[in-house]
């Protein structure tokens, strides 16, 4: 785990910054004219409150921001961590050696298992959309009733999927290759480096996916370690305070005795 000084948090927030801030404009503008081809295009969609159009545009630019700024935030991290620049280098090595080894369907296969829940947030989308196409063409419903009703298709359908991307990620679990997975390595507190632990790890399906534990992990050891020095100050005050106490009582016994 590396733990980031003040000036390396401040220079990768000047790295991220920029690209988050570009993906949410971006993200707004797709959204933005998405609802408003829509409102366009469909009397139903249009007659939608102004508040949940509004939210539908910012929820855009805020998921377009999110991956821009996590894809800027990992490609800081490799790019001022050799061990992490040299690492993805043979792991880019290593994988275009063995795909260049495998059939089309298992590259399909190994495609669709890696991004999986991008896949069922596509999969809810087209399913949204598909969906609303149908239902729209109900000329006894309201624009209310159709987006409930193409709301609850789309559920149905992200639903199944996730029930399959489970049975695949049971499947890997049982075989050893989901994406977290328990090992047993050196006890870091043994200094003699003979004592084993149990680890759990996670497989990163792009370098730098873990960063943001990494970064969390270290404020929760940053936390702990304010605690542990208040703590301490805290308890030296007490025994102070014991101290002066214990010497008081002494100075009035000794007065009460002449």
């Amino acid at each position: 785990m590396k733990v980031l000084t003040k000036e390396q948090e401040a220079a990768h927030y000047r790295e991220e910054f920029p690209w988050g801030s570009l993906g949410g404009v971006i993200g707004t503008a797709i959204g933005a004219a998405a609802v408003a081809g829509a409102s366009r295009r469909y009397a139903s969609f249009g007659a939608l409150t102004l508040p949940f159009r509004v939210f539908l545009v910012a929820s855009t630019g805020t998921f377009v921001s999110v991956i821009a700024a996590d894809r800027a935030s990992a490609a800081y991290d490799i790019e001022h961590t050799p061990e992490k620049k040299r690492q993805v280098k043979r792991e880019r090595d290593r994988e275009a050696l063995i795909e260049s080894n495998k059939t089309g369907l298992q590259r399909a296969k190994d495609w669709a298992q890696d991004n999986r829940y991008p896949l069922l947030f596509g999969v809810w989308v087209a399913s949204m959309a598909g969906s609303w196409s149908a239902v729209n063409r109900n000329r006894y419903l309201s624009g209310s009733q159709k987006l409930v009703q193409a709301r609850m298709y789309a559920q149905g359908a992200t639903i199944a999927a996730l029930l399959g991307s489970f049975a695949i990620e049971g499947n890997d679990v049982a075989k050893g290759k989901g994406r977290w997975e328990t090992i047993r390595v050196l006890d870091p507190n043994d200094p003699e480096h003979k004592h084993m632990i149990e680890k759990k790890i996670h497989h990163e399906n792009y370098p730098g996916e873990d960063q943001w534990r990494e970064m969390i992990e270290a404020e929760e050891e940053r936390m702990k370690a304010r605690d542990a020095a208040k703590k301490a100050r805290e308890d030296e005050a007490k025994k102070h305070e014991q101290k002066a106490d214990q010497q008081e009582n002494k100075a009035k016994e000794k007065a009460d005795q002449k």
